[in-house]
């Protein structure tokens, strides 16, 4: 579809007189604790979450997936969808593919489309998780890990396949996650199956530009429920360091066993200078791929409390993390869902920006646990929406991007050109 962002900006201005009201109040807050506004829009409007292109459609599970109509068909209607939220927002400049459900038939045209909606192309996702139709070898006990060499080799060769399309689309990094793992005890060797892997990727490494980044995820189950090869993040890291300098562990919010202290995870990669990026979404149970913010804002704030101290320490070596969004919608919008989670990584980085840092260590010093809470939770409990906003409305989008994205009826829009029975590629 045609979005005219003009429609964005009649609409805005129907809102205006409120959103004034409540930013210049948040202003005048925030300007008493001797916090630069216009500093922390500058670096709001710089922040950019990447979309990923199989979250655009309705997600499945394994007792069924249920369309919700106008989903994208095929990769350029995929961009275009990510090019409606990113001029919504103006925080999704960027677009993650997921080889092969994403394989562009001319480069130069997906090129030229991708500017026209002002995004970028981020990392590209490797796929042995899962056997294609016109594979030789299958994945049903391994990839990379596999006891079978010619196995190994398939799903490596796989790897340098998405590197070179990644190449021709101007990415600069591939992730890399494996379901490789067994079920059941005494089915694979550990050490031999870790040590394939590690062989596996050293040649996926090897067979990267020099400006590259490797990203390794990790998971500690499912699809399979009594190891996984890759299981946390001490795996991944270990992985990473034996790999070399250009490679780097990546989290994924829902990829930790219950109750785990994400924030200390990311503290410790920051420190080893070995944070690559972020998968961000929210879960209640495990990897629930969850609108991020819904179930536990404050532990997002702490994490990105972490971030933000290892960003803006000038000791460290940690380079500027990847941020996108990793989910799979099944009841929701998949597109009002993505506006839902950039707003809240959004919000939880504004939040993380305002703590009292030299208060906070002070306290700390002092081994004075409550007040260190005082300061973190006085930072977590303003409302920072209204900053959010303005940081929108500077970049030229949408005061309020689901209200918008419902008055102006893109999804009616999108069921109107693309049917009722469009299904996504990917999962």
């Amino acid at each position: 579809m045609l979005f005219d962002k003009n429609q964005i900006h009649t609409l805005n201005d129907q809102a205006l007189p409120d959103h004034r009201e409540s930013f210049e109040y948040l202003s005048h807050r925030l300007s008493q604790r001797s916090i630069q506004v216009n500093e922390l829009i500058k670096k709001i409007r710089e922040f950019q979450v990447a979309i990923p292109s199989w979250a655009l459609g309705t997600g499945g599970t394994r007792f069924g997936r249920f369309p919700g109509g106008g989903e994208p068909r095929s990769l350029e209607e995929k961009i275009t969808d990510v090019g409606i939220l990113h001029a919504l927002n103006a925080g999704s400049g960027a677009i993650s593919l997921h080889i092969p459900w994403d394989i562009p038939d001319n480069v130069e045209k997906i090129r030229e489309h991708a500017a026209a909606n002002g995004l970028l192309f981020d990392a590209v996702n490797s796929n042995t998780f899962q056997d294609q139709p016109d594979q030789e070898l299958s994945y049903k006990f391994g990839s990379l890990c596999h006891t079978d060499a010619r196995v190994r080799q398939q799903a490596v060769n796989h790897n340098l396949e998405v590197i070179q399309y990644g190449k021709m689309l101007g990415s600069k990094s591939l992730t890399v996650w494996l379901a490789d793992g067994s079920s059941f005890p005494g089915q694979m060797n550990f050490r031999k199956a870790l040590q394939r892997t590690l062989d596996s990727l050293k040649e996926i490494y090897e067979g990267m530009p020099a400006d590259w980044k490797l990203f390794v995820e990790y998971k500690p189950y499912e699809p399979y429920f009594y190891h996984t090869v890759i299981q946390d993040w001490g795996t991944s890291h270990l992985l990473a360091s034996q790999l070399g300098e250009r490679a780097y562990t990546l989290v994924d919010l829902g990829h930790h066993l219950p109750n785990t202290n994400i924030e200390q995870v990311v503290a410790t990669l920051m420190m080893q200078g070995k944070l690559g990026g972020f998968h961000f979404n929210d879960s209640k149970f495990g990897d629930d791929d969850l609108t991020v913010g819904a179930m536990k804002p404050y532990q997002l704030f702490l994490i990105f409390n972490e971030l933000v101290e290892g960003m803006e320490d000038p000791r460290s070596a940690n380079p500027s993390p990847a941020w996108m969004i990793d989910a799979s919608h099944n009841l929701k919008d998949p597109m009002e869902d993505l506006l839902q989670s950039v707003e809240a990584i959004q919000l939880a980085y504004a939040q993380a920006l305002i703590v009292d840092r030299a208060a906070l260590e002070n306290a700390r010093d002092s081994n004075d646990p409550v007040l260190a809470q005082e300061i973190l939770q006085e930072a977590f409990r303003t409302d920072l929406r209204p900053l959010i906003a303005e940081a929108r409305l500077q970049s030229g989008a949408a005061l309020h991007p689901i209200r918008v994205f419902r008055q102006l009826e893109v999804r009616k829009t999108l069921v109107g050109e693309r049917g009722t029975k469009s299904l996504a590629t990917g999962l």
